[in-house]
């Protein structure tokens, strides 16, 4: 769609939803819609079932964080049309501690894409009727996409087969103390005719015990 198509749908949105709208906004040839948290499931119904958008196909959900922002998360809803073949891309903003309304009721593919937003980003999803952790273990702590996450730190997580669950321990790096000179083993044979060696340049030290077989 052009631009001005894709403006004109933003304006019908927009007229449509009222207040719910937040702002409309055209990017990388693209319609984004931010709407408020609280109208959040009505929009998306709207855009799902109106006859103008028609949106029947959630592509994606993501999440964006933005730490310095007070609501510092950003959930991203990729819309597809495949009847007026358009997209629309629908943002809402939160914090850590206020859900999100869950849209498994109106697309049933939405269970798998929250899942993976709580699990790494630790969005909540309010009547998600299976919100657990997708990618990470069960027993992680934490949610390791958002950009505050720690890189490193003091225990070290694994699989115990006789606990038969996800354990935490001291971090061990003990190592035997070790020498290291750093000099390639070819480096310390520079004087040493290796085995081939005689069809390139022959060193130094070789020469005369080759001067003295002739």
């Amino acid at each position: 769609m052009s631009d001005e198509a894709l403006k004109e749908l933003g304006d019908y949105i927009g007229n449509a939803l009222g207040a719910a709208v937040v702002k409309t906004e055209i990017a990388h040839g693209e319609l984004a819609v931010t709407l408020t948290r609280a109208a959040l499931f009505k929009g998306i119904q709207f855009l799902r079932d109106d006859s103008t958008t028609h949106c029947e196909l959630l592509a994606d959900i993501a999440g964006v964080d933005y730490p310095d922002r007070a609501e510092r998360f950003e959930v991203v809803y990729n819309l597809l049309s495949v009847k007026h073949n358009h997209r629309i891309r629908v943002k809402v903003a939160t914090d850590e501690d206020t859900p999100v309304a869950s849209i498994v009721s109106l697309y049933p593919v939405a269970g798998w894409f929250e899942r993976e937003a709580w699990d790494l980003y630790g969005i909540f999803f309010a009547d998600n009727p299976d919100l657990r952790r997708i990618l990470t273990d069960y027993g992680f702590e934490g949610h390791p996409l958002r950009k505050d996450f720690p890189l490193t730190g003091f225990v070290e997580l694994r699989y115990d087969a006789e606990q038969r669950r996800v354990v935490y321990e001291p971090v061990k790096l003990t190592q035997d103390f070790r020498s290291f000179d750093f000099l390639s083993p070819w480096e310390g044979m520079t004087d040493v005719q290796l085995p081939g060696d005689e069809k390139a340049v022959i060193p130094l030290a070789a020469r005369p015990a080759i001067a003295d077989k002739r």
